[in-house]
């Protein structure tokens, strides 16, 4: 059996969240189920209807090409992709071909620059609904006209799981641009692989994948077609060139037709739209808009707070618990000293991801719900790295201010959950604990450290969570040492 080597390269359309169609006024609203409502003349492509241009989805594709390493010709213009669908109101598609809005650029899967050939700007078809046991099918066209980016790679991936991870970083980076929501299962980022087996540094025929809806099926449906390909070369046939549609059920691809060359699509430039004229001012204006990217901020926090990159992963990839952290810390910076800053973030990251996300459950960290300030926060935080309260106090604390909102200092005062750091105290209930607890004192010993942790959960118990542990461990080793 013969070796080859896979060619991936990804063509991703992304539906942009502009208020309005891309060439009409038409309502842009993804969350509409009523088939046929934000339509117009224009978008169902009535005689005599002109195409405008929409200014803000020229924009956000710019800024898409500026945060991903992109050229931005001073000069682009729309053309016209000739092919027939029944949900294609004009039947031709109004789309960019040699002078797109963006050109060249990369984006880094961990360490290795993926090449981009360009990213251009588009509009969306309508969309078929085949009724159950009918022999027709309805057109919706409210999404007939949505503005539509596409990116398109150069053939640089190797692996499904490399395409993989290249849609979920551009899922992310879209995301921090405030494009789009980018949400695979609605269909507002689609994924096509086209997919070649060579040998010795040559391409093979190449095959085109459609309906990857989800990161699963982009890293599946690749793998699947890999295999395919690899038993008919090895079974001495050669790989048809066609496009095949992704079957979710079964988990294959099928074949849908024969694959279309450029050529195919006459295009020709958009009689009824004018050339785009991008200036220098105009880019620079959008480039300002470019905020700190997934890349710059896992670059950063890393640097910044010293943070494991398990944790800094989470804060990247969900930017509003992210943001959360960041406010805290704003906060607790001020009052801590810099040799304990490492820590303190350490802390406030623990608490954050683990205890707080506990008790989200689905809601959001930015809705009305969710009743804890960042200030809060902070303060909750420095109760505990001073070591007002313990680990176990700081549950009860955590929750009450997830249910009230309260000021973690007055939910400690109002609760009598102030930590007991009186030593002749503790040493008064350690020697109680000892008392009721002989097997495992004589266990200790006789070496069975384990025994010890046993006696301080007792103690802890004891005091309702409100003893300082390091004070409690401190005294009962002491006492267990001296009685040996």
């Amino acid at each position: 059996m013969i070796n080859y080597q896979p060619t991936i390269g990804l063509e991703v359309h992304v539906e942009l969240n502009t208020k309005s169609k891309m060439f009409c006024s038409c309502a842009n609203d993804p969350n509409e189920k009523r088939p046929n409502v934000n339509i117009c003349p224009t978008c169902t492509a009535q005689p005599g209807s002109l195409p405008v241009i929409n200014k803000e989805a020229v924009r956000k594709v710019i800024k898409t090409g500026l945060a991903l390493n992109s050229q931005i010709p001073e000069y682009s213009k729309f053309d016209r992709k000739n092919y027939f669908y029944p949900d294609l109101p004009k039947g031709y598609q109004i789309s960019q071909y040699d002078m797109p809005l963006c050109k060249g650029g990369f984006l880094e899967i961990e360490g290795k620059k993926i090449k981009i050939t360009r990213v251009h700007l588009e509009e969306d078809t309508g969309k078929l609904i085949h009724p159950k046991d009918k022999d027709y099918s309805l057109v919706d066209f409210n999404r007939a006209g949505i503005p539509l980016m596409e990116l398109v790679t150069e053939p640089d991936l190797k692996s499904a799981i490399e395409a993989r991870k290249f849609a979920q970083e551009l899922q992310l980076i879209l995301r921090y641009l405030s494009i789009s929501d980018a949400d695979m299962e609605k269909g507002e980022m689609r994924v096509e692989a086209n997919v070649s087996l060579g040998r010795n540094g040559k391409l093979g025929t190449k095959v085109e994948i459609k309906n990857l809806n989800s990161f699963r099926a982009v890293e599946k449906g690749i793998n699947y077609e890999i295999k395919r390909q690899t038993e008919i070369l090895n079974s001495g046939k050669k790989v048809l060139q066609e496009t095949c549609g992704w079957d979710n059920i079964n988990e294959k691809t099928v074949s849908q037709r024969k694959k279309e060359e450029s050529h195919d699509y006459r295009y020709f430039p958009e009689p009824d739209l004018p050339p785009l004229y991008n200036s220098k001012e105009f880019i620079n204006e959008i480039k300002a808009e470019v905020p700190e990217l997934p890349q710059q901020k896992k670059e950063r926090f890393k640097k910044e707070y010293k943070l494991e990159n398990k944790e800094i992963e989470i804060f990247v990839q969900n930017k509003n618990l992210g943001g959360y952290f960041e406010k805290a810390m704003s906060e607790l910076r001020d009052w801590v000293k810099e040799g304990n800053f490492f820590q303190l973030a350490k802390l406030c990251s623990n608490y954050l991801i683990s205890d707080l996300q506990g008790l989200l459950n689905g809601i959001s960290i930015t809705s009305n719900k969710f009743l804890i300030t960042p200030e809060n926060f902070a303060e909750f935080v420095s109760l505990i790295y001073k070591g007002d309260v313990s680990s176990k106090i700081a549950k009860i604390v955590l929750l009450e201010m997830f249910k009230t909102g309260a000021d973690p200092s007055h939910i400690v005062e109002e609760k009598g959950l102030v930590q007991i750091t009186n030593e002749f105290e503790i040493e008064k209930i350690i020697k109680e604990v000892i008392l009721k607890n002989q097997k495992a004192v004589e266990d200790f010993k006789k070496g069975k450290e384990n025994t010890f942790q046993y006696l301080i959960g007792k103690i802890i118990a004891e005091t309702k969570g409100k003893a300082n542990p390091q004070i409690v461990s401190d005294i009962l080793r002491k006492i267990l040492t001296k009685s040996k």
